[in-house]
């Protein structure tokens, strides 16, 4: 007898330009018309939220404004407080990383809706049902809200900083790894692998590899953008069928972690990501330099110098990746890389080189 999956998946998404100024009419539509928090980041979001609740107030739907500076525990804690207080009924994150999954995260606690209101694509989160949030015991993404809408405003996305863009597009090509990985697991340990939450997935990555070229633009086109959103929303709701972050986060995601414990979260997650896909993509035999091309091409980091990081430090995530999530299987293995095996593919995939590329 198969055992009961549940699916819980966005009711609405919608993309398109100028759009962020009609979340009210939108969310009338879909009779959701309780009181809102509007969650934001601290910086260019807080005029976009501003936005958002002028279109709330337009629609008769009572809403409060919250920043949050970061996606730790804190922040979540303050965040709660005021949703709690204000009775809210939608949560709403409006913002990059930090606000959606702040958002997210809150609207699961207290069960409420939760409304994805992106302005950055630098990671796939804008649609999943997980959030990273720091200080929570272990750095790996927990259980959070499906979002009820995603209002993805494209117009708005481009004008996101040049390096979060190229971020969003190195989360999606770890997707080449992390299907890699689900695999490995469903062989030798007999985990559950859903074919088509790993197609979906996949299919994001090959979106990008298939596009790449027009993200190596000096400024990237309209079009490019609706590209990379399109996709990020395809791999959020591929976690939220497979029930999981398996299809879009193995072996790749568990280094990038890494190099946050031993450096400190020095750069962008999704350019964490990238590095961590070449690793796996050398360990599965595939073809990390192809991966490390294209990367370059975009302007992604595919060093250790430029992600932020010294070669020693790299090194070091790479032996201890495997414990981010024992319990979760890549082809790092239950007792991962020994420091010579790390310094050893580190030299082969001159992750420690500034080298000209055209040698690989």
């Amino acid at each position: 007898m198969l055992s009961i999956h549940k699916i819980e998946l966005p009711k609405k998404v919608v993309i398109g330009s100028g759009i962020i100024d009609t979340i009210g009419s939108e969310l009338k539509d879909l009779n959701i018309m309780f009181n809102s928090l509007v969650v934001s980041g601290t910086t260019a979001t807080v005029n976009y939220a501003k936005r958002v609740i002028e279109s709330l107030k337009d629609s008769s739907i009572e809403s409060w404004n919250v920043n949050v500076a970061r996606a730790d525990k804190s922040e979540v804690e303050k965040v709660l407080n005021i949703a709690k207080e204000v009775k809210a009924g939608v949560l709403i994150g409006v913002g990059g990383g930090k606000a959606i999954d702040v958002a997210k995260y809150v609207a699961h606690i207290i069960n409420s809706y939760f409304v994805s209101v992106p302005t950055a694509p630098s990671h796939d989160g804008i649609a999943s049902p997980f959030a990273s949030i720091r200080d929570m015991g272990r750095p790996v993404s927990m259980k959070a809200a499906t979002p009820i809408l995603v209002l993805a405003d494209v117009e708005i996305i481009a004008k996101a900083p040049r390096r979060h863009i190229i971020a969003g597009c190195a989360d999606l090509l770890g997707k080449l790894s992390s299907i890699l990985d689900w695999r490995l697991a469903h062989k030798l340990r007999g985990e559950y692998y859903g074919d088509y939450a790993a197609s979906l997935s996949l299919l994001s990555a090959k979106h990008i590899l298939k596009n790449y070229e027009l993200f190596t633009e000096k400024k990237i086109p309209v079009e490019a953008i609706r590209i990379l959103v399109e996709a990020l929303i395809s791999s959020g709701i591929a976690m939220a069928i497979a029930g999981s972050t398996r299809p879009a986060s193995g072996s790749e995601h568990l280094i990038a972690h890494a190099i946050d414990i031993v450096a400190n979260y020095p750069a962008l997650h999704g350019e964490e990501v990238g590095i961590g896909t070449i690793v796996a993509l050398y360990l599965h035999g595939k073809n990390w330099k192809k991966l490390k091309r294209i990367l370059k091409a975009i302007g992604a980091p595919t060093t250790a110098k430029e992600l932020g990081i010294k070669v020693e430090q790299l090194i070091e995530a790479l032996t201890i990746a495997h414990t981010i999530r024992p319990e979760r299987y890549t082809i790092l293995g239950d007792k991962g890389i020994s420091k010579e095996a790390a310094e050893e593919i580190v030299r082969v995939t001159k992750l420690d080189s500034d080298s000209d590329m055209l040698s690989i």
